[in-house]
């Protein structure tokens, strides 16, 4: 169903009179990046778009590269960039016909000087479309973005601003320069994450900011100097009709199965790999299957060749929904070696499907993952030698498996769905609207201007 049939069929409805407080809502979700194969950003706007949309509302996402997928009654807006960081040609330079405009200057200019761009022109692009069509909304709701164009409020937007900041990036950033090997190196991450200066900027100006666990709430208000009062946890979820058990799937004897970018130390990949080598001292069935990009080099590609893993650790990438879920499913172990996670969907996801979890504590993992002993094992990030021990005891102990998976699985369905997502951020929807005096862009009127170009229906 088009936007413009939906917001048809709401106003027959009567949905869009004044005080109504129930009605079904018109919500432009926005996303710089939304790729829901790689990263958390891109999965959540796929799951709670769905959501909301199955809730009844009118969901319009709008998305630069990687594009979002969407799901039926869910409508995509391309609003494109330059996709600079395609591959197979990364940081390329575009042809001179493919220019546009100034923000495409700007795009080029800031990723030539070592810096990262699409933050601030994904929100330039994004101001400029949501002008020319005031009024089709009741609220929009930025993914991080976290730029300046999206400042301004209602009379800038059309609507009411709500952003959910999954953690702030500077977490990233710290750990990154913390990981660098020299200062041409520390240099480069520096310049690379110049835009979280504008993302703690405009983070403080912001009149409703969403995360996913009190952890990142914490984060936000101590590193983006966000007031206390305007951020709201809305806990995320796991898709818990797809990540279900499946006694069908074969469990392949020494199997441990973790989401990771390689490169990434943000992700503790590298602390894995070496608790691996250790686990295979006593265990020699025990593997590693990494869902990510393999790196050809870099600490994780030194590790496994420093133990002589390499036919121990397997990366696999671009496989569907199906498929990671079975491989989830084959594993005796799920594992989060993550340094700090804002919410961590995988160890949610893993719970879902009943595979038994081992963690760290880093972030709001234990949010997620729960108790030690209960409902996961749980070891310090960073802590080779703590995670072999738990991986080791974990492959040794079938029941103990069998319990924790359990265990998880009823976890995941009493705190962590998507439908419950949808409604605690509906709740937030309102909320921003009130304070905006009923929410303008839902009385503004709609009409069919400002049609989108782009659209997949």
């Amino acid at each position: 169903m088009t936007a413009e049939a939906t917001e048809a069929a709401l106003a027959r409805e009567g949905g869009l009179l004044d005080g109504d407080t129930d009605r079904p809502l018109r919500i432009a979700l926005l996303t710089y990046k939304g790729n829901p194969f790689c990263g958390g950003q891109g999965v959540y706007v796929r799951h709670l778009s769905r959501e909301l949309a199955r809730l009844g509302h009118s969901v319009e996402v709008i998305g630069a590269q990687p594009y979002p997928v969407v799901d039926e009654g869910v409508t995509l807006t391309e609003l494109p960039s330059l996709d600079l960081y395609r591959q197979p040609d990364p940081f390329r330079t575009p042809r001179p016909g493919e220019y546009r405009d100034w923000i495409d200057a700007l795009e080029v200019a800031t990723m030539w000087t070592g810096g990262f761009p699409e933050p601030l022109t994904f929100s330039l692009r994004a101001r400029r479309h949501l002008a020319a069509r005031r009024g089709r909304f009741d609220v929009v709701h930025d993914n991080q973005t976290l730029g300046y164009g999206l400042l301004g409020g209602p009379t800038a937007l059309g609507a009411p601003l709500v952003t959910t900041i999954h953690h702030p990036i500077t977490v990233d950033r710290r750990l990154d320069l913390a990981a660098a090997p020299d200062w041409k190196r520390r240099a480069s991450v520096r310049r690379w994450y110049g835009f979280t200066r504008m993302q703690k900027r405009v983070a403080r100006r912001l009149p409703s900011v969403l995360t996913v666990s009190g952890s990142s709430r914490q984060e936000i208000v101590d590193h983006l100097g966000v007031e206390a009062g305007r951020v709201h946890v809305v806990h995320i979820g796991a898709d818990t009709d797809l990540f279900s058990p499946d006694p069908s799937v074969a469990e392949v004897p020494g199997r441990i199965v973790t989401t990771s970018s390689a490169d990434v130390p943000l992700k503790g990949l590298v602390h894995l790999v070496e608790a691996l080598a250790t686990v295979r001292a006593g265990n020699p069935a025990a593997h590693l299957v990494v869902v990510g990009r393999r790196a050809e080099n870099g600490p994780v590609a030194a590790a496994i060749e420093r133990y002589g893993l390499e036919g121990a650790v397997e990366f696999v990438k671009g496989i569907t929904d199906a498929e990671l879920v079975d491989l989830v499913r084959s594993a005796q172990i799920a594992c989060v070696p993550s340094l700090y996670e804002g919410f961590s969907l995988p160890a949610a996801e893993a719970m879902a499907t009943g595979t038994p979890l081992v963690a760290t504590t880093g972030g709001a993992i234990p949010e997620v993952a729960g108790p030690d002993g209960e409902t996961c094992l749980a070891v310090p990030p960073g802590d080779a030698p703590a995670l072999a021990a738990a991986l080791s005891r974990l492959l040794a102990d079938p029941d103990l498996r069998t319990r924790l998976g359990a265990a998880g699985r009823r976890r995941v369905l009493a705190r962590f769905t998507w439908r419950q997502a949808a409604i605690g951020t509906v709740e937030r929807y309102r909320e921003a609207m009130a304070l905006a005096g009923g929410g303008a862009g839902a009385l503004a009127g709609g009409g069919a201007a400002g049609r989108p170009s782009g659209r997949r229906d």
